[in-house]
């Protein structure tokens, strides 16, 4: 049996909530997706996630979500990131950090999909673990009966990424990267069954630079003169993959990218 796994790119704001709510609601169907992972690091006004939204997504029809470097930035979160049995944080954080280090789904099938979040060290804020050593060690906490396994490597610079494909290939079933907003053409099945992607993009405003209002970004960028980044608004999009796995092995069998575009509905503010 196949499972089919939707991953869905950082979603920034309330462009990329709409589109995420448009889009399941057309591709899971039509694709067939057996299970919904969402990159929620950016939804709340483009930084964080808050309770509120976290039970947004729930209803939206997310099984799984990751998060990254602004895992923290609002306090209302954590008691979501305790309690939840459904939201990671990333498992290279110090010890003692609030949340789970990785998170199991259960489908009306049987079949279990884990998923793991952790954080580069090139160019990142946040002061991380080696993310390699933390994935062997939570892979070694994962129950055996889970076959089916998702890493999201969320970091600045892209060798990281790759690297972490090849350090997981035959381990995990899908290793995507998340962070740089930028979706990347290199989606693959790697040579022992994994599928990777380097970066899934941004589901959020396209007509914008990196989600953010492009003026105020030239601006900052071309004076000097720090400004707010407003979320911007227009042209929203879902980005992300869709990958094959074999329940029984966890091997991918197929990984496509997908770029779903909102209406007019989606890119209201």
């Amino acid at each position: 049996m196949q499972l089919r796994l939707l991953c869905v790119g950082d979603v920034v704001g309330a462009p990329g909530r709409q589109v995420l709510r448009q889009a399941l609601d057309t591709v899971v169907p039509a694709q067939h997706i057996d299970c919904v992972i969402v990159n929620a690091e950016n939804i709340a006004g483009g930084s964080g996630l808050t309770a509120p939204l976290y039970e947004k997504l729930i209803r939206y029809g997310t099984h799984l979500i990751t998060l990254g470097d602004h895992v923290y930035r609002r306090r209302d979160v954590f008691p979501v990131l305790e309690r939840s049995d459904n939201i990671v944080r990333p498992a290279n954080l110090p010890a003692g950090a609030p949340g789970k280090e990785f998170a199991v789904w259960q489908g009306a099938s049987g079949h279990k999909v884990a998923v793991i979040s952790l954080l580069g060290r090139r160019f990142m804020k946040m002061p991380v673990n080696c993310p390699y050593a933390a994935v062997d060690r939570v892979l070694a906490m994962i129950p055996k009966d889970v076959k089916i396994i998702v890493v999201d490597m969320h970091a600045e610079v892209t060798s990281e990424k790759v690297a972490m494909g090849w350090h997981l290939d035959g381990r995990v079933s899908v290793v995507f990267g998340t962070h740089t907003h930028i979706p990347t053409a290199d989606e693959r099945v790697l040579p022992n069954g994994t599928a990777y992607v380097t970066d899934l993009g941004m589901t959020g405003p396209y007509d914008s630079v990196l989600g953010r209002c492009k003026h105020r970004v030239l601006s900052a960028m071309i004076t000097g003169v720090p400004t707010p980044f407003d979320v911007a608004t227009e042209d929203a999009r879902l980005c992300g993959i869709i990958a094959s796995i074999d329940a029984t092995t966890g091997r991918a069998s197929e990984v496509e990218r997908i770029c779903f575009r909102g209406t007019a509905e989606t890119q209201a503010p």
